[in-house]
């Protein structure tokens, strides 16, 4: 053997082994909605993805204390506000990616590009088939009417899709007659809020009330199940802005050491092909354009979409709270 060759030899043998990448994702998102897209980026690519699930307030906490030695290189949400507030602590890193920036219209990413939707969440109001007629319905805000009194149901003010749902009124129509709408709903209702939008499409079917508010994939869940359940989505403000829109997404973590990988690993999220996928596990809306819809939700027909840009939901979020607590809004 030459001198060469042993030495070739000897390098590769203490050379250290070449690891296949990992990337750690912090996610509000459910697990069974996307592990098997982390399994088919991890067959595809090679990459492993590790993931751990909580409640984002906790995940932002949770990054805020770790710090520089934080594991995640991404934050996953299931609210724009959530998402928000992740990025003005400082807790989410700006990108430049002309693949999102093509994929994901304006409106449904961060001005600053530090998250970006990977779906849309639809909330809309919702009625029963056999009490009410979809031409007695028009804004959401026309539900504050004497004539839904004792007939719609809510989900609680706590939750966080009802407070952006009021941060993004507020940024449309002003804190007063915001309130004034609040103050409406709050006394037509029929019954104390549901702590789950499921809960509450369950009570119009059972008819405890005629009317209410919920994001649409709750409702598909049901359709899915039961073709025939008696509640049916009516797209909200046509006449007007368009029905309120909140977003899931993700946005790479600013003490990630692989902001490359994450990157690319966002970027194949908002692929055509995986988009489809990311939507429909969960009956959503695909954030890229021109992505096929699962069935149950095109069989709720075209809507035009309020387009006013989803990061209001967490700028104008605190404001909402206060105002949802003024109202009389448990």
């Amino acid at each position: 053997m030459s001198r060469l060759t042993l030495s070739l030899l000897l390098a590769s043998l203490l050379a250290p082994a070449v690891q296949a990448a990992e990337l750690v994702v912090y996610s509000e998102r459910k697990e069974p909605l996307v592990r098997p897209l982390f399994e088919r980026y991890e067959r595809e690519t090679g990459t492993k993805i590790q993931l751990l699930s909580d409640g984002a307030p906790v995940l932002i906490e949770r990054l805020a204390a770790e710090g520089d030695n934080t594991r995640a290189d991404l934050f996953m949400a299931v609210d724009a506000g959530s998402l928000w507030q992740a990025a003005e602590r400082g807790l989410l890193a700006p990108v430049q990616s002309p693949a999102l920036e093509a994929a994901i219209p304006a409106n449904l990413r961060d001005p600053q590009g530090r998250w970006f939707a990977l779906s849309q969440r639809a909330r809309t109001i919702v009625y029963s088939t056999e009490r009410v007629q979809p031409s007695e319905l028009s804004g959401i805000g026309d539900l504050a009417r004497k004539k839904w009194r004792g007939r719609l149901c809510l989900r609680s003010s706590k939750k966080v899709y009802n407070q952006s749902l009021v941060a993004t009124l507020i940024d449309r129509i002003g804190v007063e007659h915001t309130e004034t709408v609040v103050r409406g709903w709050v006394a037509n209702l029929a019954t104390e809020p549901f702590a789950d939008d499921t809960l509450l499409a369950q009570a119009i079917a059972a008819g405890q009330c005629d009317v209410g508010i919920i994001n649409t994939y709750y409702l598909g869940r049901l359709q899915h199940d039961d073709p025939a359940f008696p509640v049916q989505v009516f797209w909200a403000n046509q006449a007007g802005v368009g029905a309120h829109v909140n977003v899931s997404g993700a946005g790479i973590v600013a003490a990630s050491k692989q902001k490359d990988e994450a990157r690319k690993f966002l970027e194949w999220l908002a692929s055509e092909s995986v988009q489809a996928d990311f939507a429909s596990v969960n009956f959503e809306i695909p954030a890229r354009p021109g992505v096929a819809l699962d069935p149950v939700v095109a069989a709720w027909g075209p809507f035009k979409a309020d387009p006013v840009n989803v990061s209001v939901a967490g700028a104008r979020q605190a404001e909402a709270v206060k105002l949802m607590d003024r109202a009389g809004w448990r």
